[in-house]
């Protein structure tokens, strides 16, 4: 969950990249108020907290918090016990020390909010000021979160999903630095994974890839991470 200040709404329903089928948006005078993605394991809202305040929850204490009351906009997941176990959440203790590296999955993965282009694919779009800053938040969350996990299977699944997050991040700055230097706009995810492909084939040897990879494998065994 994390309140916004939003002065001024400019995004709609299609600005919402998600790896959900279903959509949907509540009015009130004509006016969105709410936009929700999917439904069942993983919903995202993001809705004006103050209209919800005023007509639904009467929270007004959270207007002493923001320091205001008004253009405040929320965002939020409802996630689902089958989604909160790939990622060890059974407690709330597992929820407060694995939140960061859920969160990461849900802005990162899952949803994304873009801005929009004359690009047909909206994946392409570039993120929103207010989603790129999200995740700078949720990425410093992640950081700071406890990095021991008990089990052997449970500490192996960690350090796969911890190496996809710093792959996917080295992915897209090498998505960057190739824009920049031929001079593109915008690079899909398919464009990028072919070109580290292609790089990562350059330096492809078989027999030191054998020889690092069971080396490594003795090291994992011995518990030398």
């Amino acid at each position: 969950m994390s309140d916004r200040l939003l002065v001024e709404r400019d995004f709609d329903a299609d600005s919402f990249v998600s790896q959900s089928d279903k959509d949907s948006q509540h009015r009130e005078h004509g006016t969105v108020q709410t936009f929700t993605l999917g439904k069942g394991d993983v919903v995202l809202r993001v809705y004006d907290k103050v209209a919800e305040i005023r007509q639904q929850s009467a929270k007004v204490w959270c207007y002493e918090l923001w320091g205001q009351v008004e253009h405040v906009w929320r965002i939020e997941w409802q996630v689902r016990k089958p989604v909160l176990k790939k990622y060890w959440i059974r407690t709330f203790a597992d929820l407060q020390e694995h939140q960061g590296m859920l969160l990461h999955y849900l802005a990162e993965f899952h949803d994304t909010l873009r801005m929009r282009t004359e690009d047909s694919n909206r994946s392409r779009w570039p993120l929103h000021p207010l989603w790129v800053d999200l995740q700078q938040r949720i990425t410093e969350l992640h950081r700071l979160e406890p990095k021991r996990v008990d089990g052997k299977e449970l500490v192996l699944d960690e350090r796969l999903m911890r190496l996809t997050i710093s792959i996917y991040g080295y992915l897209k700055r090498m998505a960057a630095v190739s824009c920049v230097k031929q001079g593109q706009s915008m690079m899909s995810e398919e464009e990028a994974y072919g070109l580290l492909g292609d790089r990562l084939r350059q330096l492809f040897e078989p027999f030191s890839w054998k020889l690092d990879v069971q080396k490594r494998m003795k090291s994992i065994e011995l518990g030398e991470w």
